[in-house]
């Protein structure tokens, strides 16, 4: 009789079982390689990331937030995050930068949100005229944490590292503006909402930059402007203008330092967490109160070395302006609600915001 042979399996089985295990080990391997989620970023990686904006570099905006903030954010990380400033529009016109930041031409950036009129409607309201801020201080608080309660979809597509503001603005030209009758059919260089309540005034606003404006002054292209009194010196505006009505019932205008999302959703989530506090401090010990600094100098500036006249307008006559000008924040409640969008919660809230800090600063 014939047996058949076993087959001895074990060699086999061993063999199968070291391969296994060795799959196992490497997959297992890979996906604890990025526990924390940060988007493939690689232990240890450094980020270099270029902000633009449109200040000049002499310009306080540029030495004393954004070089110093940038530095701290260095600090911080342990030299991981490396921020390099591009002023003067070297990486985009001003009214370019946040689709440029959306677009990644750079990876962070600086500038306002009243250059891209249409692109940030909810964000007007912080720009309405006959709302009362006392200093920038008080303008930049009302800013953000509205904008934290709002959250508004037209933000969704960069990471806002902070938000500040010039506060109340003034109308300086190279004629003397006494009255409203003065101001009728002046073309004064403003951006977006400025420029409706300029029109609502009667003078013929001119959209452009404030890095174009000290061109047009000067050869006659306008014939003033709306803006932070710190332009006279920090754009060296007082050099093309002779006068500066007081109208801090007129304006305010918000700025914004924001980053590309991917890049963010790229960095490890202890950089974000660092980061953000950061963007904290810099934003209330710097940020918040940087145009009221620069306005008192460039008032001073502007008196003592240009010869410049303050004129300011009469209680009676402040209220003929305020009463032209005070319907811009029904059109704004009522275009927003069209559009379906929160107006009047805006509305409420910011007027909630501003008589609150108007009276904490």
């Amino acid at each position: 009789m014939t047996m058949k042979r076993k087959k001895n399996w074990q060699p086999l089985t061993i063999a199968l079982c070291m391969i296994a295990a060795l799959f196992f080990t490497l997959t297992g391997c890979g996906s604890e390689a990025n526990p924390t989620g940060n988007g493939g970023a690689e232990e240890g990686q450094i980020f270099e990331l270029k902000l633009a904006h449109f200040f000049p570099g002499t310009h306080p905006a540029e030495k004393e937030l954004v070089i110093p903030w940038g530095k701290a954010i260095e600090e911080a990380t342990g030299g991981r995050v490396i921020i390099t400033s591009y002023p003067g529009e070297t990486l985009g016109k001003a009214p370019d930068i946040y689709e440029n930041v959306v677009g990644g031409v750079a990876e962070l950036g600086l500038s306002c949100f009243s250059y891209t009129r249409g692109r940030f409607p909810l964000l007007e309201v912080f720009e309405l005229p006959g709302i009362t801020y006392k200093n920038s201080k008080v303008a930049g608080k009302v800013a953000w944490e509205g904008i934290k309660a709002l959250e508004p979809e037209e933000l969704q597509d960069t990471k806002l590292m902070m938000v500040f503001a010039t506060g109340p603005g003034d109308l300086f030209t190279k004629v003397p503006v006494r009255k409203l009758e003065d101001l009728q059919g002046l073309e004064i260089r403003a951006t977006g909402l400025s420029a409706q309540t300029l029109q609502a005034l009667g003078a013929s606003p001119v959209a452009m930059a404030q890095s174009e404006a000290y061109e047009a002054l000067s050869k006659g292209v306008v014939q003033g402007n709306l803006s932070p009194v710190e332009v006279l010196q920090g754009w060296r505006h007082a050099e093309v203008t002779d006068y500066l009505t007081l109208t801090p019932f007129l304006y305010n205008t918000l700025f914004f330092i924001t980053m590309n999302l991917d890049q963010w959703n790229a960095l490890p989530p202890d950089i974000q967490k660092t980061i953000l506090e950061v963007n904290e401090h810099y934003l209330e010990e710097v940020a918040l109160g940087l145009w009221d600094k620069q306005n008192e100098a460039a008032l001073k500036w502007a008196v003592e070395e240009e010869g410049l006249e303050i004129i300011e307008l009469s209680a009676d006559e402040a209220k003929r302006w305020i009463d032209k000008v005070e319907p811009l924040q029904e059109t704004f409640k009522n275009k927003m609600e069209e559009a379906g969008l929160p107006g009047e919660e805006a509305l409420d809230l910011v007027k909630q915001l501003a008589d609150k800090y108007n009276k904490e600063y």
